[in-house]
């Protein structure tokens, strides 16, 4: 036989193996067999729940990253209200202030050696009024919604922990292990309120061996090839950082202009930023979450998935096309969010800048994105600082006790949901408490429309009232295993 022909006998047989070990993986990746959790019926006074939230609401806690503009009556308002909404939670729980804007409750258990967190924050962004169907202050309550800033992002969660508290101290219940609920006043602005708890208990000698804050939520169509609702559980979250790209110019009378003005090299330096994203990678959070959806996609994507060694091209190709949340978890991201240069129309800028927000994937950090950026642009002409920064989280673990406290809690409030680990895109004050445990976990308590998803830091934010009573039910069965 001819040496091609030999060749093409070889080819073809890489070829058949090739394919034999993909579809091979493909028909072992079928999702793995998930423990019953049997149900735990609760019950919860929905009309309590809902009047509670809609005065929460009217509480304008609005906080600013210039704490003088922050209305502090309001504040004092509602904590004012907290004791008057709550007040078995005040009697068994001391109250303890490590800060103006902080609250923390400590409920005795029967054992202190496996302390837990329940988190949330009572402070919220701002409103631009003219663009809601609805006074966003008003806690209006119609045709089966509550409307109004702050009932998903966070009085939500925080009013479903303190019903759950409450209750089920009326009800004689007494944790097994210690319970902390920590409440921060000033998360919007990466304010100091988590973190003055964060450092009470550590103060304290207490490494919480669960924290629960605000994160995932019961979501539907967000993994390509799944249909089942999706409960995603965030394990890490990714850094935050601003920097500030600045260029000087000579200014000058614009009808004389020269090659690039300082305006212009500062948009090439953005588009070579967006020409060139920071390589996609697998971190441990998404692959995690591959792992488990991965397995309940359709065939395609379960050939994507259990290929990655593949397909990762495959993979990182759709993500960039596709952008949003998928890509999002793949890489760290840089948003261009402002610019500005000279303020006359015919004055040539002797300075111009822009800003750029990036969220930094697992594995990486403030400074190494920077010198990616520094590099990719490569123009000494462009100054980059660093307006603020900072790492992403730990990344805890999805085994063990805590983990599967989580699971059972969520599995018996939404059956039928997919609990999968994720990693979360945004910041919260949960990535403090790193410091003292390795168990922190970001899920909201919350099925939430893509809809109801957009209205959190937007317009007509706004929750139906059987999701409030829904947020209830999961932290009386999460209390319930403490």
């Amino acid at each position: 036989m001819a040496w091609y022909l030999w060749l093409l006998v070889a080819l073809a047989a890489a070829v058949v193996l090739l394919l034999a070990v993909v579809l091979g993986r493909v028909i072992a990746f079928r999702p793995r067999k998930e423990e019953a959790f049997p149900a735990f019926p609760v019950q919860c006074d929905e009309a309590k729940a809902v009047s509670d939230l809609a005065e929460m609401i009217r509480c304008k806690t609005v906080s600013d990253t210039d704490e003088s503009r922050e209305d502090d009556a309001e504040f004092a308002k509602f904590e004012a209200l907290l004791p008057r909404l709550f007040p078995a939670v005040y009697k068994a729980c001391p109250l303890t202030k490590p800060s103006k804007r902080s609250l923390l409750f400590y409920w005795k258990g029967k054992d202190s050696s496996k302390a837990r967190v329940l988190m949330a924050h009572y402070d919220v962004v701002s409103v631009e009024q003219s663009l809601w169907q609805k006074p966003a202050f008003d806690g209006i309550i119609e045709d089966g919604v509550l409307w109004g800033r702050g009932t998903l992002d966070t009085k939500g969660t925080l009013n479903g922990i303190l019903q759950a508290a409450e209750q089920s101290i009326r009800a004689g219940f007494v944790p097994q292990n210690d319970i902390y609920l920590a409440f921060s006043g000033n998360e919007e602005t990466n304010g100091y309120g988590a973190p003055s708890i964060v450092r009470y208990l550590r103060e304290q000698g207490i490494r919480p061996a669960l924290v629960c804050d605000e994160g995932g939520a019961v979501v539907e169509k967000v993994f390509p090839g799944v249909k089942e609702p999706c409960a995603l559980i965030g394990i890490a979250e990714k850094g935050l950082c601003n920097l500030r790209f600045t260029v000087e110019g000579k200014g000058g009378h614009a009808s004389a202009p020269p090659p690039h003005t300082a305006v212009g090299v500062l948009s090439r330096a953005c588009v070579r930023a967006e020409q060139r994203p920071f390589p996609a990678r697998l971190s441990v959070p998404a692959k995690e979450m591959f792992d488990v959806l991965g397995r309940r996609s359709t065939f395609v994507y379960r050939l994507i998935f259990a290929n990655l060694w593949l397909f990762g091209g495959l993979l990182n190709a759709i993500c960039k096309k596709s952008g949003g949340e998928l890509n999002a978890l793949m890489r760290t991201t840089v948003a261009f969010t402002q610019m500005q240069g000279s303020k006359g129309m015919n004055v040539l800028p002797p300075h111009a800048e822009m800003v750029a927000n990036l969220r930094i994937l697992c594995g990486e950090s403030v400074e190494s994105a920077k010198a990616y950026l520094q590099k990719v642009i490569a123009d000494d002409s462009v100054k980059i600082e660093t307006v603020y920064g900072m790492d992403p989280s730990n990344v805890s673990e999805t085994e063990g006790e805590a983990w599967e406290m989580m699971k059972r809690a969520v599995s018996q409030t939404w059956q039928g949901a997919l609990v999968s680990p994720y990693l979360m895109l945004a910041c919260s004050d949960s990535r403090h408490y790193g410091e003292i445990s390795d168990r922190v976990y970001r899920f909201s308590a919350m099925a939430l429309s893509k809809e109801e998803r957009a209205s959190i830091h937007g317009n007509d934010e706004r929750i139906p009232l059987e999701k409030v009573c829904r947020t209830v039910e999961f932290y009386l069965r999460l209390i319930a295993q403490f």
